[in-house]
């Protein structure tokens, strides 16, 4: 058996995060000042984190907040991260660049839900979340591959446990740490197949309606995953959500989207 965290953050705001603009994967922006600064914070929050692996979206605003992120961590600020295009933003075709309202118009045109409809040439909710699960099973063999067979793998001494709302919740006795930099519309979908599909057990008293919620810029997220391997490869053992869409480090900024 196999234990490690995997944490989600989404990227720093972007000018178009500001004006409710879609980017998608066809508008590829970076940090606005106010981004910049939300990567600081939450970059700031997880320094002492060390981060075995850092997955990161191709797209630029999610490669700016992860080499933020990376500067500020005591333990990481050389690593090497890995540019994942699994991870990239759910395409919204015809509506990228075009105001979130618009994308309503569309839906309810087609007598859709908001959530539920795809914009000719976007991405489908199932073919993100294909996408994830292809990232999972790679990262999932990675882990077996690099840490089980150097008995990396077993649980570290548990200390005491961090206050609620530290940085650090869920990782005691967790010897290994992965962190992916991505986007809301991925991250929810990842979430919710995490809990819905993979069986993940929730936190005592969350509410759906907060775990499911869109996760705000540089919104934090984690998970503590159990392996075990099998013949026909990694199997996920055990699965708990520790927390979702934390946002602590951005108290004292401007408010963003």
């Amino acid at each position: 058996m196999f234990t490690f965290s995997l944490t989600f953050i989404r990227h720093g705001e972007t000018q178009y995060n500001r004006e409710k603009l879609l980017q998608g994967q066809g508008v590829d922006t970076l940090l606005s000042e106010t981004g910049v600064q939300q990567a600081e914070a939450a970059g700031q929050y997880l320094k002492d984190i060390t981060f075995t692996k850092v997955f990161v979206s191709n797209l630029q605003r999610a490669v700016q907040t992860a080499e933020i992120i990376l500067r500020n961590n005591t333990h990481c600020s050389g690593m090497e991260m890995v540019l994942e295009p699994l991870l990239r933003e759910r395409g919204f075709g015809v509506a990228e660049g075009r105001h979130k309202e618009d994308l309503k118009n569309m839906a309810n045109a087609a007598g859709q839900s908001c959530r539920d409809y795809t914009p000719p040439g976007g991405e489908t909710l199932d073919q993100v979340k294909l996408r994830f699960k292809k990232f999972l099973k790679a990262l999932f063999k990675q882990m077996l591959d690099e840490h089980c067979s150097s008995g990396s793998g077993t649980a570290a001494a548990a200390s005491d446990a961090p206050p609620h709302g530290s940085a650090d919740d869920g990782l005691q006795g967790v010897p290994v740490h992965a962190l992916v930099v991505s986007h809301g519309a991925y991250i929810r979908v990842a979430i919710r197949h995490l809990v819905e599909d993979l069986s993940c057990s929730l936190p005592a008293g969350a509410k759906m309606s907060q775990v499911f919620s869109p996760c705000p810029n540089t919104g934090i997220s984690r998970f503590v995953l159990t392996l075990t391997q099998s013949e026909s490869g990694p199997v996920l053992s055990a699965a708990r959500c520790v927390f979702t869409n934390r946002k602590n480090h951005l108290e004292n900024l401007p408010d963003a989207e």
